[in-house]
């Protein structure tokens, strides 16, 4: 296809210049035909290559557009993975950014992996950014709670004048949550909280009220009187359980390799031994069901039930039979 491009600039634009490879700029058909071209691409390359399973199925990678994960169980096929992906990515005029690649092991034992691209060792790395979310080698949810409300802060800050004018209050709160709560809360739904997590949050809910209504800490106010000036109740804890519940609800209603996985079905090595001191949250652990994951997965079967579960607007979530 004969295409041409023009760049716009504050004294005009430029000349005509030829598009020699690429999808054109805007166009509503560019990203399904650069997804069926990557999709080709991964297909050839990984073709019988890979040993993570999960519920008995391989799987290989995990990608949105032009973000690919590579996960397997062994060093050696992951720099398997890699070169092959390489070698057919030339054949299809991609080459893969070393500068962007990061390897990362999610193992209790912190030895480095050695992969290498064009005998370039690859960055071990124990967290990196994928899709918005920070993901972590142990597991846990801390560094994104952290990394969330910090940018939650910075866009407060960029709209101060704004949440402390003088507008009516009931105005300023909906535009704290719907602004600022919606960017301290993404993801949010796959997030397992920690008391250390939940501190976190309670502290920047209460943070966003003093801020609103310009009470600094040094004027002795306590966190009750911030809350009864504001009439509002500690909520935030509350509308992340909703969201989790929300989405959980949906995952277990399907027959889906995200509830394969939730439910652990990933094929491995199971280690015996058992660590000092209690087991690990789990993610589900945040609904309140104590009797466990089989009377939640029948309580999600009725969409009506399990609304009326979390309907509460404020206050534990606890889930109770009927």
């Amino acid at each position: 296809m004969d295409q041409k491009v023009r760049v716009r600039l504050d004294r005009g634009e430029t000349g005509s210049v030829q598009i020699g490879r690429g999808v054109r700029q805007g166009c509503c058909l560019s990203p399904i035909l650069f997804n069926l071209y990557s999709e080709c691409l991964t297909k050839e390359a990984l073709d019988g290559l890979g040993d993570f399973k999960v519920g008995g199925q391989i799987i290989q990678t995990v990608k949105y557009a032009d973000d690919l994960v590579l996960m397997a169980k062994e060093e050696t096929v992951l720099q398997g993975m890699i070169d092959r992906l390489i070698e057919i990515g030339r054949c299809y005029g991609m080459e893969m950014n070393v500068e962007k690649t990061k390897v990362m092991k999610i193992s209790r034992q912190p030895t480095p992996v050695t992969i290498k691209i064009d005998q370039k060792q690859v960055e071990n790395v124990k967290c990196f950014k994928y899709l918005g979310s920070l993901l972590t080698d142990d597991g846990r949810c801390t560094c994104e709670i952290k990394s969330r409300i910090a940018m939650a802060k910075a866009a407060f800050s960029k709209k101060k004048n704004l949440f402390t004018s003088k507008l009516d209050l009931n105005l300023r709160k909906k535009l704290v949550k719907c602004y600022i709560w919606s960017i301290a809360l993404y993801g949010a739904e796959t997030w397992t909280l920690r008391a250390v997590d939940q501190k976190h949050l309670e502290s920047f809910e209460m943070w966003c009220w003093r801020r609103m209504e310009k009470i600094s800490w040094t004027d002795y106010v306590r966190n009750e009187e911030v809350l009864i000036r504001v009439s509002e109740q500690r909520n935030i804890l509350h509308e992340i359980r909703k969201r989790k519940a929300n989405w959980i609800g949906h995952v277990l209603r399907r027959n889906c390799l995200l509830k394969e996985a939730i439910e652990g079905k990933i094929d491995g090595r199971i280690e015996v031994t058992r660590r000092r001191g209690r087991r690990r949250k789990k993610m589900l652990d945040d609904l309140g069901d104590r009797r466990g994951y089989c009377h939640l997965k029948e309580k999600a079967l009725d969409r009506i039930k399990w609304r009326n579960c979390f309907e509460r607007d404020c206050g534990p979530v606890i889930l109770t039979d009927y």
